[in-house]
């Protein structure tokens, strides 16, 4: 089974629910495991034009499913809790995001996927709960620990802590 790492993100409606309902339904998924979750995170907009901060979480799971066949299961669960996908590259609020940030130690790049996710180490949020999960795990691209790409952010204060762990 491979390990996994995933972000879940909301910035519209209730976004603790919509994570937590992400979660859940990962979690009911029978190829899914979820292992541990990291806590909520409060988040500004990363690169967006909206002024609502994101709501974010990690979730460390173990799956048999490929990454092509996770990715169709993220967005599956994106659109069931009513993320609308428009063709277009700009980011707008959504009531959740889920990203495949790693995949064991899988590198890909194909037109619908790339792992390990291409902003993760530029992101304060996707780091700082991912060093709360595995703060060793070694990016497979740039051969930093966790640590060291947060070391590297020009601004790393800009996640606050939202509220308690929540397992699922």
């Amino acid at each position: 089974m491979a390990i996994v790492y995933l972000s879940l993100g909301s910035n519209k409606g209730d976004r603790i629910g919509y994570v937590q309902q992400a979660a859940s339904l990962l979690g009911l998924d029978d190829n899914i495991s979820i292992v541990r979750t990291s806590a909520f995170y409060e988040t500004e907009p990363w690169n967006m034009n909206t002024q609502t901060w994101f709501v974010n979480a990690l979730v460390e799971i173990k799956t048999k499913y490929t990454p092509n066949e996770l990715l169709e299961v993220c967005q599956r669960i994106e659109t069931q809790l009513g993320r609308e996908h428009k063709q277009t590259n700009d980011y707008e609020d959504r009531t959740i995001d889920i990203d495949i940030l790693f995949y064991n130690k899988d590198i890909i790049n194909e037109n619908n996927l790339t792992i390990p996710h291409k902003y993760v180490h530029l992101r304060a949020f996707t780091l700082v709960p991912m060093m709360e999960l595995n703060a060793d795990f070694v990016h497979p691209v740039l051969h930093k620990t966790i640590v060291e790409m947060h070391n590297d952010l020009e601004n790393p204060e800009m996640v606050f802590l939202y509220g308690t762990r929540v397992d699922f």
